[in-house]
């Protein structure tokens, strides 16, 4: 129940003057995040061990339902989400509350570990880790240790939310073994230079997964227009095998799409498989589901705490495909989990560099590997320098508006 309306005028991203409501402490805390079907049922079963009555609400579509809250006043109290470009936008409005001292530092390692923006604050904890720059296999069919044509990958593009990000995936693992962790670092970052879309680090990358793309018509087609999580009533697109694909280039929480088939999922390093490089493992990719704060309600607080010690982040890790970033939670399940977490503390580590970015550069990006592989699908041209130079136009913008970056991630590469 509403008992009392606070009238601030808060400007959101779009320009929009929103009412915002403070509710009663007596309600459920609010928590939306990524999580559905099982994995939601998991993390339910847990928020619910911590004795705070909450109402949690999971969706693919998490940026536009998370917009749409805060434009109409109701933001929930808690988010979690992978992007923390978007979290810091929200930061840099005042519209997230500082996380001080909710957590404890020293039990979290880079690059995942919060750091403070230029108030000192931090404003997201990492709440679950994953793994990527590895492709998944199917037991007992071990691939060779060369670049896999592109009939042997199995791949989809399409989303619930936001189309385009495995095309992402594809190329920020290739700009890290291609180009090691430097570079890669002030790629997503934007450091140094103004032009990262239009260098060669980038577009060597692009080149490269393009060259994929333009073995075959079919394949490319099929990708784009295919869910990454497989058919609804099926084990995901490894177990599928259309047409007679083997090898999955997907993080970490890719058995959760394999359901009664996960038992014979395996996994490799990307490295020797990518094309276009020497094979060389010069750093993983990793990404997290970072929790924010909306309101400062007591109970909404608490939770973080406890979701973030490291006796909740060992509950949440005990669940099947769930890792922590919480460096003192002890690995569990089975043995390709137990090596996902193992890979999960060795170095060098860099984060997601699309979650990184700005929301409208990472935007940007999506669009400009969808169209990528819809080119390569109509057996048409594929401009690389001219697809890149739209990106880099989004950047420039976003440079020459000198938008406030205040919270912004100061690294995304680790070895701590």
């Amino acid at each position: 129940m509403l008992v009392l309306v606070v009238v601030m005028l808060v400007i959101t991203a779009v320009g929009t003057v929103v009412l915002w409501a403070r509710h009663d402490d007596r309600e459920p805390v609010t928590i939306l995040g990524t999580w559905t079907a099982k994995q939601g049922e998991q993390f339910e079963a847990v928020l619910r061990s911590f004795g705070i009555p909450f109402r949690y609400q999971g969706t693919a579509a998490q940026r536009e339902v998370l917009l749409s809250k805060v434009q109409s006043g109701e933001p929930p109290d808690i988010v979690i989400m992978p992007s923390i470009g978007e979290l810091a936008e929200y930061a840099e409005q005042d519209l997230l509350e500082p996380l001080d001292a909710l957590y404890d530092p020293e039990e979290y390692g880079g690059p995942w570990k919060p750091t403070g923006s230029g108030s000192g604050h931090v404003y997201w904890v990492p709440v679950k880790a994953d793994l990527k720059s590895i492709v998944w296999y199917r037991e007992g069919e071990r691939p060779a240790a060369s670049p896999a044509p592109l009939r042997s990958w199995c791949m989809g593009m399409s989303d619930d939310g936001t189309s385009g990000w495995p095309g992402t995936d594809w190329i920020e693992d290739l700009v890290l073994q291609q180009q090691g962790p430097d570079v890669y670092e002030k790629w997503a970052l934007n450091k140094e230079r103004r032009d990262w879309w239009r260098g060669d680090a980038v577009r060597t990358a692009w080149e490269s997964w393009a060259s994929l793309l333009r073995q075959d018509r079919a394949a490319a087609r099929h990708a784009l227009l295919t869910d990454h999580r497989g058919d609804p009533d099926g084990n995901g697109l490894l177990f599928e095998g259309w047409g007679g694909c083997t090898l999955e280039h997907q993080g970490s929480f890719a058995p959760s799409f394999y359901k009664d088939e996960a038992r014979r999922a395996r996994m490799t390093d990307s490295a020797r498989l990518l094309p276009g490089g020497d094979g060389r493992l010069r750093g993983r990719e990793v990404t997290g589901d970072f929790a924010a704060l909306f309101g400062d309600r007591p109970q909404a607080r608490e939770l973080i705490r406890r979701l973030a010690s490291k006796e909740g982040q060992q509950k949440w890790a005990a669940t099947t495909n769930v890792f922590s970033a919480n460096r003192r939670v002890a690995p569990h399940g089975s043995a390709v989990e137990r090596e996902i977490a193992r890979r999960l503390g060795e170095g060098p580590r860099c984060l997601d560099a699309s979650d990184v970015m700005p929301p409208a550069v990472r935007d940007a990006f999506y669009e400009a590997v969808l169209l990528t592989i819809a080119r390569a699908a109509a057996g048409r041209d594929i401009d690389i320098p001219g697809v890149l130079a739209d990106v880099q136009r989004v950047q420039d913008a976003q440079t020459a508006q000198g938008t406030d970056r205040s919270a912004a991630p100061r690294t995304v590469c680790s070895t701590t």
